[in-house]
């Protein structure tokens, strides 16, 4: 039934929210009708009572449905299909998981948030979905780049660092629309290379994911002074441990929803969030050194991610600090080439003293010397096809939400 008021409703957003919890509907009653600005519209019963004719008035809309019941996720599958993204839908869960939340994210929902809902989530929730549908209606899925290293040491950092630059500054209008995620929370170095205040809270976050919003995201970005944006843990080089896959999963989804280009920093170790992060990258680089134990385990690791994740984007490699021997019996690069077939995409050449400087310094490669090898190598790696990249393949976690909570 629907609210009436001395104001015009076609001057006021409508919040259309169908439950079966009597106690989440006298919630939202008591929420939306503190404040005159809102019409409510509250259909009482299971997301079978409701279709897209009769959620045609509303600004936004609210389910509340168990993911569990494959009768309700169907029908919500059809209700997105038949709005094709017209109509913003936020989603009230009693539990979070990660395959739910994967589902949900490829069902282009705008957001989710997990009972109880405090009053104050849903109506932030709500009022940015509200505030932005234009920005909404034309949003696309970011770009994602992701580093994952083959051996220890191959310099994985600096070239995330660098390509996460070269993006930032690809055209005027890419500047301050490209993230840089470090997801080595044990050994992260991005803000120390950058000379940035790590200000990622783990503790904050980790107990309850989907409390993550933009704000808090904001809060949480450490800002470098091109306009990149970075997020990064403080280094906990005496604290090994798994961190829960929903973290990462809002993290990664929140910062895909607000940035044009992410670049991520992996970590050797294969955590159990590792797949999807894998799956959700549009760009997978493996990164190694011009040794042969660097070259056979780039190979290995390689084949191991085409075995497990059949879905992946294929994997590249980039053979680091490459030097061509003059003389000698050491490797060149039709050895390596050799050796690792179609997976070889690029050589970076050794400029150690560069990069050396530019790390003690905490600036990019560019500022210490304009128009370097590595930066030269690297741009043609990154923006070597066109800009606009195709999505993720379905069933990646990295997903651009359509209409974000965080706009």
């Amino acid at each position: 039934m629907r609210k009436s008021g001395a104001q015009n409703s076609a001057d006021r957003p409508c919040v259309a929210v169908v439950t079966a919890d009597a106690v989440f509907a006298q919630s939202v009653r008591a929420t939306f009708d503190a404040g005159a600005g809102v019409e409510l519209q509250l259909i009482r019963g299971s997301i079978a009572q409701s279709n897209a004719a009769s959620l045609a008035a509303a600004t936004v809309v609210v389910l509340d449905l168990d993911p569990a019941d494959a009768t309700e996720l169907a029908l919500l599958d059809r209700l997105m299909a038949e709005t094709a993204g017209r109509l913003p839908v936020i989603v009230i869960t009693p539990s979070f998981d990660a395959d739910m939340a994967r589902r949900l994210l490829q069902m282009r929902v705008a957001d989710f948030l997990v009972k109880p809902v405090p009053a104050i989530d849903l109506v932030r929730a709500c009022a940015r979905v509200v505030r932005a549908p234009a920005v909404a209606e034309a949003a696309v899925d970011a770009d994602i780049y992701t580093f994952l290293p083959a051996v220890g040491g191959a310099g994985v950092t600096t070239l995330a660092i660098q390509t996460a630059l070269i993006l930032n500054g690809a055209v005027a209008q890419a500047r301050q629309s490209t993230c840089l995620v470090d997801l080595n929370f044990q050994h992260g170095a991005c803000a120390d290379y950058l000379d940035l205040e790590p200000r990622l809270d783990l503790k904050e976050i980790e107990p309850r994911p989907e409390r993550l919003d933009r704000q808090l995201l904001e809060v949480m970005l450490s800002r470098h002074a091109s306009g990149l944006a970075v997020v990064c843990a403080p280094s906990r080089p005496a604290e090994m441990r798994t961190f829960d896959p929903d973290m990462v999963t809002r993290l990664l989804d929140l910062v895909s929803a607000n940035f044009r280009y992410v670049v991520i920093d992996m970590p050797r170790t294969w955590f159990s969030w590792t797949d999807s992060v894998l799956l959700g990258s549009n760009r997978l680089f493996v990164v190694s050194e011009m040794t042969v134990p660097g070259v056979r385990h780039a190979k290995q690791l390689v084949a191991a991610i085409r075995d497990r994740l059949a879905d992946a984007p294929r994997a590249q490699v980039i053979i680091n600090r490459f030097e061509q021997p003059m003389f000698g019996s050491g490797l060149r690069k039709a050895d390596v080439a050799q050796a690792l077939g179609d997976d070889f995409a690029f050589a970076i050449p050794n400029n150690y003293r560069l990069v050396r400087e530019a790390i003690d310094r905490g600036v990019p490669l560019e500022e210490v010397k304009r128009g370097n090898n590595i930066t030269q190598q690297l741009r043609k790696l990154v923006i070597a096809r066109p800009e606009k990249n195709s999505a993720p393949p379905a069933g990646g976690i990295v997903r651009r939400v359509a209409h974000s909570l965080a706009r």
